[in-house]
């Protein structure tokens, strides 16, 4: 793997509104060599001087903001904040992931932001959770069916847990994804709705399968919510992930 185990930081969205910098100091201090930030119009210039003194690469940016503010602003910002990769992660109606007309107005919507990124320099991707896995459209979970409907530039960024949690084998999905998935969430837990994660190989997901799944892929840590210390958690996890590295 090339590229650094990298960290989303709403897993520790409490802490990094309390102080940004520290927070990324802290991450940086743990062995994160890159970040995926979750709102790239805060203080973008900021974020990424930080991110550059730390030498913290940005692997990707979610960018929920696509979706609801100026597209041309958010865009600008995502190039500020150091990364060509704006991931859309959730805000579609659920319902949408039911039905195949659904599914080519979600298309649409991705492949038009797509084309309005590409002038930006930027490429758009998807991040599912479970309600794009439940759903099966002609046999398929609702995010494979989606996937062909794509642009060839859009790409994907498979929650492994997620996906899990939505009845999906993880490894065989992302092997009929290859060539669409760009980054992977890796999270660890029970593999039920409702119910804290824990660090990544001290739960129920068969991580090592996952990763040489999609072995090209950011390895992203995410733990949305966590029932221990949150920065030890992470600490773990990055041990966890670079202990299967060295292997």
């Amino acid at each position: 793997m090339s590229t650094p185990i990298s960290v989303q930081l709403y897993t520790v969205r409490d802490a990094l509104a309390a102080d940004r910098d520290a927070v990324l100091r802290r991450l940086a201090g743990i062995g994160y060599a890159a970040v995926e930030p979750y709102d790239p119009t805060a203080d973008p210039e900021g974020f990424r001087r930080v991110a550059d003194d730390l030498g913290l690469r940005v692997s990707a940016t979610h960018a929920y903001a696509l979706l609801t503010e100026d597209t041309n602003a958010v865009l600008d910002a995502i190039a500020t904040i150091g990364t060509d990769l704006a991931i859309v992660p959730g805000g579609i109606p659920h319902e949408e992931f039911t039905t195949p007309d659904g599914l080519r107005r979600t298309a649409d919507l991705l492949n038009g932001l797509a084309e309005r990124a590409a002038g930006h320099g930027v490429r758009i991707g998807y991040h599912n959770h479970w309600w794009e896995i439940e759903p099966r459209i002609d046999g398929m979970h609702a995010l494979e069916a989606l996937a062909d409907l794509l642009a060839p530039e859009v790409f994907l960024e498979i929650d492994t847990y997620w996906a899990a949690v939505g009845g999906a084998d993880v490894p065989a999905l992302l092997g009929r994804l290859a060539g669409r998935v760009l980054a992977l969430h890796v999270k660890d837990g029970p593999v039920v709705k409702g119910e804290p994660h824990t660090a990544v190989g001290a739960g129920a997901m068969p991580v090592p399968a996952v990763l040489a799944a999609a072995p090209d892929a950011w390895r992203v840590v995410e733990l949305d919510e966590c029932a221990t210390d949150v920065f030890i958690a992470l600490a773990d996890s990055h041990a966890y992930l670079t202990s299967l590295e060295a292997r």
